[in-house]
């Protein structure tokens, strides 16, 4: 075969000059192209149709769709166009109090809006489905094959088969979300928030069906007026006990997200999981038993266990958001000695109070563009402490720096309308001893120099030796910036809509611009 070849400095030979290799067809000379400028590349990967993203979407949602059809038909079947009308009316009264509660609770960084939809319709829609048919089936094969009564085997059903059999439908989602959506846990609250919002969903359609076939027997035999089954359903499952089923799925929760927030390697990645489900099936058992108990015994279950441990879950939760507003500000004075953000920010982004107040007062001095400027700096901001937390942990992928720096891009970009807010709300909570930072002055940072290299993951953040002040000193927060009256510029806010992965190109002299993004997140920011 032959060959040829040339130095650097001498000129390319001529297609025709180049020798032709006919024994291997690979080797054939290659059409010449002109490369696109950098700017003009548009780099999209070939995929197969079931790779999409949007197609995976609409399967999905189809599919829960499907079963909300098959689910809401298997209700009304059982219960009648009256019962089924009657229990829908009386199901819905608690799903916006757990819903809000459960969204509440989730303020610090929120579950993507695509999250949260998912996991309610999954527990209302694909996850009752199973349950409907999977209990019916058990307790007959228990009427059969042990020879138990009616009232008997639906007590064995009720105490045995229905816990493994409901929470693990309601875990599926978790498990799920844990698959395909493990960058979205990054704490205890949002295991607490997925399995509850799917438990909610559960527990709605399954209050249809109890509340419609107790509405359906008061019409039949006429009991106490025609509502007497149905009042006490009502008074049980939506007065006393609307929290049931969200307290036994939030232990599956817990459980994954100990697992999303381990380090690799440790043996509670699989274990908190199994551990959590095991609990939620005892707990849930324990109490459908306690329904074959006489009222006192009824009771005393409740009192004893129900209440207890649902504060519990409620201390457990309001401590890990807590946790979560340390971590913020812990973390990002990390960023603010690299001179990306002020001083005073951390403890601004680090308190619901305070973002509160930045936004009230960047939408009082430049309108409502100037609010949502805000709340997506502050979105970034909590993304970035997170990050950088599961960095510290061993947690964190291998793309950890390109998500790092692109978050840095888009606070960049919102910075000089996002720190004077943040600035002014800090004034407004400032502690009664201001923090303390190892600097007189932030060090020069991204927009005096070059675009930093953020320190790598898994590595102890270096202390720098080159500050004026040898001892760190409490320092005074620094005087609070005028407000401009002024309306906003037209172009002056980052867009929503655009590429995923801007370009990150901060150098000294460069301005921002109002790059195009869309928020990761699904846009919901508080």
């Amino acid at each position: 075969m032959s060959s040829y070849s040339h130095s650097p400095d001498s000129p390319l030979p001529s297609p025709a000059a180049q020798p032709a290799v006919p024994e291997y067809p690979e080797h054939q000379q290659q059409p010449q192209f002109a490369l696109p400028a950098p700017g003009q590349w548009r780099y999209k990967p070939r995929r197969h149709f079931w790779e999409n993203r949007t197609f995976r979407l609409v399967a999905l949602f189809s599919v829960l769709a499907l079963c909300g059809v098959l689910i809401l038909a298997l209700v009304r079947r059982q219960t009648g166009t009256e019962g089924f009308l009657v229990g829908l009316l009386l199901a819905v009264l608690p799903v916006p109090i757990l819903g809000g509660a459960f969204l509440w609770l989730d303020r610090v960084e929120p579950t993507p809006l695509r999250n949260a939809v998912f996991a309610f319709a999954w527990g209302a829609c694909a996850a009752t489905l199973v349950a409907i048919l999977a209990n019916e089936y058990a307790t007959e094969l228990l009427a059969t094959t042990f020879t138990a009564s009616d009232s008997q085997s639906d007590i064995w059903g009720a105490t045995f088969v229905a816990p493994v059999v409901e929470e693990s439908a309601k875990g599926a989602a978790v498990l799920l979300l844990f698959l395909f959506r493990r960058r979205d846990f990054t704490g205890i609250v949002d295991g607490v928030v997925i399995a509850g919002l799917t438990a909610t969903g559960f527990a709605f359609t399954e209050n249809i069906l109890y509340l419609g076939s107790g509405f359906a027997e008061d019409q039949a035999y006429g009991t106490d007026g025609g509502l007497g089954t149905t009042a006490a359903m009502f008074v049980v499952r939506i007065v006393m006990t609307p929290f049931a089923h969200p307290l036994f799925t939030s232990l599956t929760g817990i459980g994954f997200a100990i697992a999303a927030t381990s380090r690799p390697g440790r043996a509670r990645r699989w274990l908190a999981p199994l551990g959590g489900w095991l609990l939620a099936m005892v707990l849930h058992g324990t109490w459908n038993g306690s329904a074959s108990f006489s009222p006192l015994g009824f009771l005393a279950v409740y009192a004893t266990v129900m209440i207890p441990l649902f504060g519990l879950l409620v201390w457990l939760a309001i401590w890990s958001r807590s946790n979560e507003l340390k971590t913020i500000r812990t973390q990002l004075p990390l960023y603010a000695m690299a001179g990306w953000l002020s001083p005073p920010e951390p403890a601004a982004i680090g308190s619901m109070k305070g973002r509160g107040l930045a936004r009230s007062a960047a939408r009082g001095a430049q309108g409502k563009e100037a609010a949502r400027t805000v709340r997506e700096y502050v979105s970034f901001a909590t993304s970035l402490a997170f990050l950088r937390a599961r960095a510290n942990r061993g947690a964190a992928g291998a793309d950890f720096q390109a998500r790092e720096q692109e978050l840095l891009h888009h606070l960049w970009e919102r910075k000089a309308v996002a720190q004077p807010a943040l600035t002014h709300a800090a004034h407004a909570i400032r502690p009664a001893f201001p923090p303390v930072y190892p600097w007189a002055a932030p060090p020069p940072g991204p927009p005096y120099g070059p675009y930093p290299q953020v320190q790598p993951y898994g590595q102890p953040w270096p202390q720098p030796q080159t500050w004026p002040q040898a001892q760190p000193q409490p320092q005074a927060w620094p005087p609070a910036q005028a407000w401009p009256q002024q309306p906003p510029q037209p172009g002056a806010y980052p867009q929503r809509w655009g590429p995923r992965h801007p370009q990150v190109p901060p150098q000294q002299g460069w301005s921002p611009q109002a790059a195009p993004y869309r928020d990761p997140r699904g846009g919901r920011h508080r």
